[in-house]
């Protein structure tokens, strides 16, 4: 390994680090209620937010979080279930039952802790009455197929659910709800957040009506019911039951983003912050970072940074993941051009449904890739490039991480010159 790529797999490792709930949620817990605590947790962190809450937390409590499978923490007090993700699976809609019995018998004096993150939607599922899992899953197939993004899935989610779109808040009323949120949303969009289950919903049925029909995705007839009629609307902003309910953001791409710049100030290394909410088609963005990276050079090492959630719009049949993607777009565009080194992997340890987080990219990618008669082209036309990566040796496998802001992308142009760079 370089000391190039040595430095972007510290820069990736430093960003996880400071979104970490061990880093981030102590200081918001709220102090205990006169009545009993329930913690209600769901997403890729919701293990590991869990056990900080009770490392933490001065008095009793209890409760529930369903998480990821392979993304447990050992808890104590809180009952951890894993479920499926990104399709959602019936251990999903067991967590999501059971979180509904466990605060519905809750009075005012008592607090439901609830610890949000990303991956919540699919691993809370609770489908709309009339609405089965089996349709919520193909719908769910069907759109992370289709290169939506998502805000666009998420406000079909939660038209057809009956604890998305602030529904479990209404199940936790009259007790208070305090609702701490890792973000893995472009622009921090609570409502967003694993489709914001106690947060209001401004967006509408007709809105999720016409997302599927732009991606072309057919529903079953109970489906499309359901959705023209007005019992799929959502509690929107002003309704009283969020009277009590209060909704915080304790981490997100910008402090992961952040991080990873202030480390390479500190070692010397220019940094240059593109983004920390990007979207948009992976391959596209790889290729427009690349064309700025070019046009900018300089005869000093600069690190560009930015964060996001990118869409693979899927037409082939390979193994991939919007972080390998992207890299590949990225460098096909960069042709083989001297000195440019680069990293893309997810927060969370997972890119898309495979075993890596992410990969690296070379100035010798696309050499080694011909010594191998592998076609960079070829495998970004049939969504490979989880392949492609695979046979050069250059994927990022990190295994869990038990946090989630979604994308760190980084990019340095230039050589290290000395120790100094790679200080930690």
């Amino acid at each position: 390994m370089s000391s190039e790529t040595e430095l972007l797999r510290q820069l990736f490792n430093i960003a996880v680090a400071a979104v970490h709930p061990s880093q981030c949620l102590p200081s918001h817990l709220p102090p205990p209620p006169a009545g009993r605590t329930v913690v209600c947790a769901a997403g890729k962190a919701a293990a590991s937010m869990a056990r900080v809450v009770e490392q933490h937390w001065p008095d009793q409590l209890s409760g529930l979080a369903v998480t990821r499978y392979g993304h447990a923490a050992e808890c104590q007090h809180i009952e951890i279930l894993e479920a499926a993700h990104p399709v959602p699976d019936s251990t999903g809609l067991v967590a999501a039952q059971r979180m509904i019995e466990l605060v519905n018998p809750l009075g005012e004096e008592d607090l439901v802790l609830t610890l949000i993150s990303g991956g919540g939607s699919a691993l809370l599922v609770l489908p709309a009455p009339g609405i089965s899992l089996d349709d919520k899953q193909q719908i769910n197939r069907a759109l992370l197929l289709s290169g939506a993004n998502i805000q666009e899935m998420n406000c079909v989610r939660k038209h057809l659910s009956a604890i998305k779109g602030g529904r479990f808040a209404a199940h936790c009323a009259p007790a208070s709800t305090i609702s701490l949120m890792i973000s893995d949303v472009p622009g921090d969009d609570p409502s967003t957040i694993a489709s914001g289950p106690t947060v209001a919903d401004p967006s509408t049925r007709h809105e999720a009506l016409n997302i599927l029909a732009r991606y072309g995705v057919s529903v079953s007839p109970s489906v499309k019911a359901h959705l023209e009629s007005e019992r799929s609307e959502t509690p929107k902003p002003g309704d009283p039951l969020f009277a009590r309910v209060s909704n915080t953001i304790i981490a997100n791409a910008t402090m992961a983003v952040h991080a990873a710049a202030a480390h390479a100030q500190q070692i010397g290394i220019t940094p240059v912050i593109i983004g920390d909410d990007l979207q948009g088609e992976a391959r596209e963005l790889g290729g427009i970072h690349a064309r700025r990276v070019l046009a900018d050079r300089k005869s000093r090492p600069i690190l560009y940074l930015s964060g996001g959630e990118t869409t693979v719009t899927v037409s082939g049949k390979g193994r991939g993941g919007r972080n390998v993607e992207y890299l590949l777009g990225l460098a096909v565009e960069l042709d083989g051009a001297p000195d440019i080194f680069a990293i893309a992997a997810d927060t969370d340890g997972i890119d898309g449904s495979e075993d890596n987080a992410g990969a690296f990219i070379t100035p010798t990618t696309l050499a080694r890739a011909q010594a191998k008669s592998l076609d960079p082209k070829a495998h970004l036309e049939n969504n490979d490039a989880y392949s492609f990566f695979a046979q050069l040796g250059d994927l990022v496998v990190t295994g869990p991480t038990l946090t989630n802001v979604n994308d760190l992308r980084a990019i340095i142009c230039g050589r290290l010159n000395n120790q100094r760079d790679m200080r930690c």
